[in-house]
């Protein structure tokens, strides 16, 4: 079996003894460039790019470079390790939600750009149920079932927008469905994990700061960690 993909944000590679370890490769593909950390197990991408001064925006990642990086390097399947905010009061932050289903109203970017093709946009159920398993396992706070709303950034949303969206989703980001929509399409088996860092606006009286939110963020990157180590464990098992 080849290797992981792993798609998550910066402050993951801070807090992983693992990923740190881990060697350095920049590689180009027909799509653009693609910074990687490569360890025995595990591809990973930062998907905000290694430079906080070079912060890559939501909008402006460049999704088809990092999926095609994973498939010329052989992985057996992706995880997408996703920072959200809530949409209910009941799920709140600290939890884990891995999602069934996505939402977005936006275009999302495909590979197909001189031909119609059509696909039934997923979520790999099978790469899901293992990160259930391995959410469990670490007796992680784990949602198994949710809806992720995917906008556009890099904004945040307004009160009126997170009423409307609390109807139909649980959770809203600003990445996944871009990433799911590729993996689907270059034949990449791909499921997410989504921490929940801070609730949606309005949820709150008084919402959280700047502060609070990336504190939380760090917090809740330990535990994720927690979830894709134990997720490594059960591939060498497998």
């Amino acid at each position: 079996m080849g290797p992981l993909g792993v798609l998550a944000g910066t402050i993951m590679m801070e807090r992983s003894e693992l990923l740190q370890k881990g060697q350095r490769e920049s590689i180009r593909n027909q799509y653009g460039e693609v910074l990687l950390m490569v360890t025995d197990h595990i591809i990973f991408i930062m998907r905000h790019g290694n430079d906080p001064a070079e912060y890559i925006l939501p909008h402006r990642i460049n999704y088809h470079a990092n999926l095609q990086a994973l498939k010329d390097l052989g992985v057996a399947e992706v995880i997408g390790i996703n920072s959200t905010g809530s949409l209910k009061k009941n799920l709140y932050p600290g939890m884990i939600v891995i999602p069934d289903d996505f939402i977005t109203l936006m275009a999302t970017p495909t590979i197909h750009q001189n031909k119609t093709s059509h696909i039934t946009p997923s979520l790999n159920e099978s790469v899901r149920q293992k990160l259930i398993t391995a959410a469990r396992d670490s007796k992680l706070d784990v949602v198994e079932t949710g809806t992720y709303w995917q906008v556009m950034g890099p904004r945040l949303e307004t009160k009126a927008e997170i009423r409307m969206m609390a109807n139909y989703a649980d959770i809203v980001g600003m990445t996944m469905a871009n990433e799911a929509v590729i993996a689907l399409e270059m034949g990449l088996p791909y499921a997410s994990a989504c921490s929940i860092d801070n609730y949606g606006n309005g949820l709150l009286e008084k919402p959280l700061s700047i502060e609070e939110i990336i504190t939380g963020t760090r917090k809740n990157a330990d535990m994720m960690m927690r979830l894709l180590e134990r997720y490594v464990e059960g591939m060498s098992q497998r």
